[in-house]
């Protein structure tokens, strides 16, 4: 039955995603609603939220403000929490209740700015979407506004585009990453997950971007356009994921975020290129991305008809998974993704 869950949870919506490129930053992220989907963001769908603060308010819209589009009291509260916070930017991020009504960013955008002295970003999510979708607008609108002029480029800097605890799934990921960069005399930036907004600003210094994660691609070509700055595709850390095993004449099944299962691909065909590899995802499947056999997976059935004839010996999934599909009795591989299982590495 399309739509039915009986094992996975809902997946986190499009204004979790925005929050979550967004969160590190240093700006109050405002998300334009009457508090139902902040509680969510902050109970559920953020793992920061429980070690480190954003300043992150729900609009505390009321059923009269928004069925007329009362846009100035949002921008009254707005201006209001401006003169108590050290902020560097402010951001509306949208929601369903604004989708409703037709709430036009343009011109709220404009408002604000009027009225706050601050460079405001706003996301025009609708909470119909999936979480990489509006980390892919985040993504666009954050470089957009903060990317400076051209700078020279600085040898040995890595722009790393993507990291969010949604894709990545672990909130060490990044400090290992610069690690793992430092020991071959190079400097890693990881925006969004300990760079913050300077190294945003001054994006064009860097020789390459790495994009982590299929929502970041646009991104990356943003950047290249705007300053000519390469871009591959690829996880650094991807030989953590990568089991020790025997992969040669056996069929592979990988879930994951594109990118990452992508990665792991490349990474399996390198110890066995007879091995046969199929990428699936919950999520965004890029086109560039994409082989011959690679699909999207909409709904539960989707993939437990794929486990059940596909004839697989190893799967790459997360743990979450393993129980949709009891009579799989070949090799299953734990990988760990939080935005289908809400489970950090």
């Amino acid at each position: 039955m399309r739509g039915l869950r009986k094992y996975l949870t809902p997946f986190a919506p499009d204004q979790s995603g925005a929050v979550s490129v967004l969160y590190e930053f240093g700006g109050i992220i405002v998300i334009c609603d009457a508090g139902g989907c902040t509680g969510n963001i902050c109970g559920f769908d953020e793992p920061r939220w429980f070690e480190s603060k954003s300043a992150l308010f729900s609009a505390g819209l009321r059923d009269m403000d928004a069925i007329l589009g009362r846009d100035d009291r949002l921008v009254a509260k707005l201006a209001d929490a401006v003169t108590k916070l050290d902020a560097k930017f402010a951001a509306i991020i949208g929601t369903p209740v604004p989708a409703v009504i037709g709430t036009d960013y343009h011109a709220l955008k404009r408002m604000t700015e009027k009225k706050v002295d601050l460079p405001i970003l706003t996301v025009d999510t609708d909470g119909m979407e999936l979480y990489d979708k509006g980390e892919e607008k985040a993504w666009q609108e954050l470089f957009r506004v903060f990317a400076g002029e051209k700078e020279d480029v600085i040898p040995g800097n890595i722009g790393i585009l993507g990291m969010t605890p949604q894709d990545i799934s672990d909130l060490r990921a990044a400090d290992r990453i610069r690690e793992h960069f430092a020991a071959e005399g190079k400097t890693a930036i990881c925006y969004g997950m300990g760079n913050g907004l300077d190294d945003v600003k001054s994006v064009s210094n860097v020789e390459k971007h790495i994009v982590v994660a299929p929502a970041a691609l646009e991104a990356a070509k943003y950047l290249e356009r705007t300053y000519g700055t390469p871009y591959e595709i690829g996880y650094p850390l991807v030989d953590e994921l990568v089991s020790d095993l025997d992969y040669n004449g056996k069929k592979v099944l990988v879930v994951q975020q594109q990118v990452m299962g992508t990665a792991i691909r490349e990474e399996i065909l390198k110890q066995a290129p007879d091995a046969q590899v199929t990428v699936a995802s919950w999520f965004m499947m890029k086109p560039e991305l994409r082989q011959e056999g690679d699909l999207h997976l909409r709904d539960e059935d989707d993939y437990v008809e794929l486990v059940e004839k596909g004839g697989f010996d190893v799967i790459y999934a997360d743990h979450c998974m393993e129980r949709m599909t009891p009579k799989f009795a070949e090799i299953f591989v734990d990988t760990v993704h939080f935005a289908v299982s809400g489970r950090l590495a």
